[in-house]
């Protein structure tokens, strides 16, 4: 099978929309322009606890609201209030200090861990999490699955589904879906290691003509209102390319990834979508984005 208008060959596939409804493709050009992130903005109760105070603050600086009086203004608090928390923000080397306010430091993001690591934690909660995920998962569908280790289990429970077509950049589920037949298509890009998923402008460029009924999604960390997080640009981009071409967008994240923002780039996430996580995922965490009515909560035990 081939791109419609153009010259790559997209990838083994076992069937086209033609056979059961499958595979759409749109004739369109790649998007290159990707939209700004936009401010994650949080109002502060007077009455809130220091901690969570300084949290909504920090959240705010990393948002872009760097100005003291910006602060000030947005939150309702005394200038004193929000220099103290910012001192006491900079001695924890979450920001630093600037003329007239705070920016966030130039190097936000944690090391990521190695993929050996990653498909060895969580591994119940991960299980649990994909068995959610596929239930959603109906005969005729077209999917997307996504690079990264929860997908990986959502392939697995995927096994024998001869009626439903999976479309994927993650290397590690191809073998398992072909081997248990499960109609799959491989989309052609620059491999990268760490994740073992197909990255890239060719593999940006195969999506911008194919449509699916649901994506799943990973990512190193989501946050209500911003999106998700990524550790390469070549991830987000991914992400925000594949989000336009399908009609549902599912995120299975680990409770410890709920307003993780651990990485530098992100893909903004300002549709209806849901998310599957843990029933053990904090209280708190999880009332972030019970505030945006464009985001259906779905926990698992």
């Amino acid at each position: 099978m081939s791109i419609v208008n153009g010259s790559c060959a997209v990838g083994a596939t076992c069937r086209t929309r033609a056979a059961r409804g499958k595979l759409h493709y749109a004739r369109r050009a790649v998007n290159t322009s990707f939209a700004c992130i936009p401010l994650v903005l949080l109002s502060i109760d007077p009455s809130m606890k220091v901690a969570n105070r300084r949290e909504a603050i920090f959240k705010a600086v990393l948002s872009g609201m760097t100005d003291v009086a910006a602060l000030c203004a947005h939150f309702g608090m005394s200038e004193a209030t929000v220099r103290r928390d910012l001192r006491a923000l900079a001695q924890e080397r979450r920001v630093v200090r600037t003329y007239g306010g705070a920016a966030a430091p130039v190097r936000m993001h944690e090391p990521e861990e190695s993929l050996e690591l990653r498909r060895e934690s969580f591994r119940e909660q991960k299980d649990a999490i994909a068995r959610a995920a596929v239930a959603h998962v109906d005969d005729g569908d077209t999917v997307f699955l996504d690079g990264g280790t929860t997908t990986e289990a959502m392939a697995r429970f995927l096994a024998g589904r001869e009626d439903v077509h999976v479309v994927t950049n993650n290397l590690l589920v191809v073998g398992a879906l072909a081997a248990n037949k499960v109609p799959v298509t491989l989309i052609g890009g620059d491999v990268r290691p760490s994740s073992m998923s197909v990255l890239g402008p060719l593999a940006q460029l195969t999506l911008s003509r194919v449509s699916v009924d649901k994506a799943f999604l990973g990512a190193d960390g989501v946050v209500a209102g911003r999106g998700l997080c990524e550790a390469s640009a070549e991830q987000a981009w991914l992400k925000e390319c594949i989000i336009r071409q399908s009609a549902d967008v599912y995120v299975l994240v680990t409770a410890n990834k709920l307003d993780r923002a651990s990485q530098q780039h992100w893909t903004p996430l300002e549709r209806g979508w849901t998310l599957i996580t843990e029933a053990r995922a904090d209280d708190d965490k999880l009332a972030q984005f019970r505030t945006h009515p464009e985001i259906t909560i779905e926990s698992v035990a």
